[in-house]
């Protein structure tokens, strides 16, 4: 072969970043769609394959994939494809070479092998049907590289490329599996990290079904320190022609698929300006199964793993890259993920105080608007309210009401948050203005008929009475209760105040003796003044040497009121009775009494037993007698008492003594 073909196969695991699913890079269809490959003429798509050479001498063709894989992370990887070598001549050449280049072919390449690149750095597999150690065609070889191949003339290319560990050459495949021919050869190759030696690949190539290839291949030269390539297809033809076909071209990358690949995460500092996050909780938003997957995470640009993912500080904005590794090894590793931590603005809060008026109703209490604490200037924040520190911090038992919060004397908290979730929070005092009252003004005694003035004292923003008047006094006022509102500041405090009837005293009984007359007071305000003609008052409750008779007591107390009055009867007095049926002072008789009510007439000896009870039977008169026998001559004790016919029934009691003389 004049020019040396390479089957180069390296599959990209681990490249298109926003893939959400495993990739696969096809030529196929009919036409072929060759969307997102280059082709180099000759190289033309004909009908539903790839023409890399027409059968003419001299001609070098490729075409590759424009995006540049990096299979870094691929543990396995896996090509498929169909060649055709066919010619109308014998003498045939040259091949076809399947690639993974740093540098791959951006013009045709004469003189060498295979349309390869000159000093091609990578992996290279080529069909070869044309000896060049010999000069000859007709032979059906397979060779593979895995290093740096000059390629710049016929026996520096990979025919010639013998790197123990990173070289293959099989032997001439051309009576049993002939390269030539109008019929597609279907090849597979497949390839996985030696887990013996990491840094190589073990490569299958099987051939129509047939392995044709099965070892570890260790890069060499310059490919030990490649990263990233193109992978893609070349023939070439010389002296020696064929024209060089390929179809159904299936490059599987399969990496582990991501929901998506990058994710921008604002997180709140503390006190300390230090922002805390557990990167593996990022892992579900990344992948559907993330326990299926081992993830590792690095700061953007350090080789070095995060070494405390769950427990990861920043105070700047940090981006993380994020590795993603199938340990079962099906999949290749998924490095596209990335997550741009950023350090959220603070909140800033400051304490306030707020201050209401007192409620009427329960003046320990006051309505709080607490939707206007001034606690931020910060915008786009909101607010939510707490009755403790601890429930704002755990947002719980949440303040529903925060513009007409009714409380007493304390605290509350404001939790002010921001867009990103940071929050701090405000302690906000209450203070309840306490009522602020008249201290001149006080409740009243007076005469039930007197009127008074009310006075509210100065220093008031405003007043208002119950009788309409907004002066801080009101005259003329009577006996009731009032009320007057008292403005300070911008709280308004209704006070009460009661002018109350003195209490009239009231005569309890009056006691007669003979003509003396005993007034008997209690109630009122002592002391007291007592008169029988309202106009000359002794502060004596006795009155002596009464005529028989009606009298009027009056009685007032220390308020000088309109006085009680009351209308008593002093009996006639008999001292004196001879029951001997002359007809004169036979009896001693209190039934000019009988209209007052309750009237009591008893007598009593001089050892205080009653003897004798006057009552409507007896028509209140006493004989001397009791039984019908006299009693003896001597001195009698009697006392008459009743209530008089007026408003207050009051009890009267007259007593005295009385001589009986019987004669025999």
């Amino acid at each position: 072969m004049r020019k040396s073909i390479f089957f180069y196969l390296l599959i990209i695991l681990l490249c298109l970043p926003i893939k959400l699913t495993s990739q696969t890079y096809q030529l196929s269809g009919n036409p072929v769609n060759t969307t997102g490959w280059t082709m180099v003429a000759p190289t033309v798509v004909n009908t539903d394959f790839v023409q890399l050479t027409p059968d003419t001498n001299d001609k070098s063709g490729s075409i590759r994939l424009n995006e540049p894989i990096n299979l870094k992370y691929c543990d396995k990887w896996r090509v498929e494809f169909d060649f055709r070598m066919d010619s109308n001549q014998n003498y045939t050449g040259d091949g076809i070479a399947f690639w993974y280049l740093a540098n791959p072919p951006v013009a045709s390449i004469l003189g060498s092998g295979l349309g390869v690149s000159q000093n091609a750095i990578g992996f290279i597999t080529g069909f070869d049907t044309y000896n060049n150690a010999t000069g000859t065609s007709g032979m059906s070889k397979v060779h593979v590289a895995y290093g740096q191949v000059q390629n710049t003339t016929d026996t520096n290319n990979v025919e010639f490329f013998n790197v123990p560990g990173s070289s293959f050459h099989s032997a001439d495949l051309n009576a049993t599996q002939p390269f030539q021919g109008t019929t597609y050869k279907h090849v597979e190759v497949s390839g996985e990290v030696d887990p013996a030696a990491p840094a190589n690949w073990i490569v299958k190539i099987t051939l129509d079904g047939n392995l044709i290839v099965n070892q570890s291949f260790a890069p060499s030269g310059a490919a030990a320190a490649m990263t990233v390539g193109y992978f893609g297809f070349s023939a070439s033809t010389g002296g020696a022609r064929s024209r060089h076909s390929i179809k159904n071209v299936k490059v599987y990358v399969d990496k582990i698929p991501l929901l998506q690949t990058a994710i921008t995460k604002s997180i709140c500092p503390d006190l300390a300006g230090m922002a805390h996050i557990d990167l593996t909780t990022f892992n579900p938003q990344f992948t559907a199964t993330p326990s299926n997957y081992n993830f590792t995470y690095y700061i953007t640009g350090s080789g070095t793993p995060i070494p405390n993912p769950t427990n990861f500080e920043y105070n700047a904005d940090t981006n993380i890259s994020v590795v993603i590794k199938d340990p079962t090894s099906v999949l290749c590793d998924n490095n596209d993920a990335t997550i741009a931590l950023k350090v959220a603005p603070i909140v800033t809060v400051n304490d306030t105080t707020l201050r209401s008026c007192f409620i009427e109703s329960s003046p320990a209490t006051g309505t709080f608007n607490l939707t206007g604490a001034s606690v931020t200037l910060q915008l786009g924040v909101t607010k939510k309210y707490y009755p403790s520190l601890t429930d704002a911090i755990n947002g719980t038992n949440e303040i529903t009401n925060p513009s007409a919060y009714i409380a007493p004397n304390g605290v509350v908290y404001i939790k002010v948050t921001n867009s990103n979730g940071c929050y701090a929070i405000a302690k906000v005092t209450l203070i309840v203005i306490a009522p602020v009252l008249s201290t001149v003004l006080k409740d009243k005694t007076i005469c039930i008929e007197d009127k008074t003035t009310l006075d509210a004292g100065p220093g008031f923003v405003s007043y208002l009475w119950s009788t309409g008047a907004t002066t801080q006094t009101i005259t003329n006022v009577g006996v009731g209760v009032y009320w007057v509102k008292l403005k300070t500041g911008e709280c308004t405090a209704t006070q009460n105040v009661k002018v109350l009837p003195s209490e009239q005293p009231v005569i309890t009984n009056v006691d007669i003796s003979s003509s003396t007359i005993t007034v008997n007071v209690i109630g009122g305000t002592p002391p007291y003044q007592y008169s029988l003609d309202n106009i000359n008052w002794q502060t004596s409750n006795v009155f002596s040497n009464l005529p028989r008779g009606e009298a009027t007591l009056y009685v007032k107390d220390a308020y000088d009121c309109d006085p009680i009055d009351i209308t008593v009867t002093i009996p006639n007095l008999v001292n004196v009775i001879t029951p001997n049926g002359d007809g004169v002072n036979d009896v001693i008789d209190y039934s000019a009494l009988a209209g007052k009510q309750n009237l009591t007439f008893s007598i009593f000896d001089r050892y205080g037993a009653k003897i004798h009870q006057g009552d409507k039977s007896n028509k209140y008169r006493w004989d001397g007698t009791i039984s019908g026998r006299k009693v003896s001559t001597g001195s009698y004790w009697f006392s008459v008492t009743w209530n008089e016919n007026d408003k207050k029934n009051t009890p009267i009691k007259y007593s005295g003594w009385i001589l009986v003389k019987n004669r025999e």
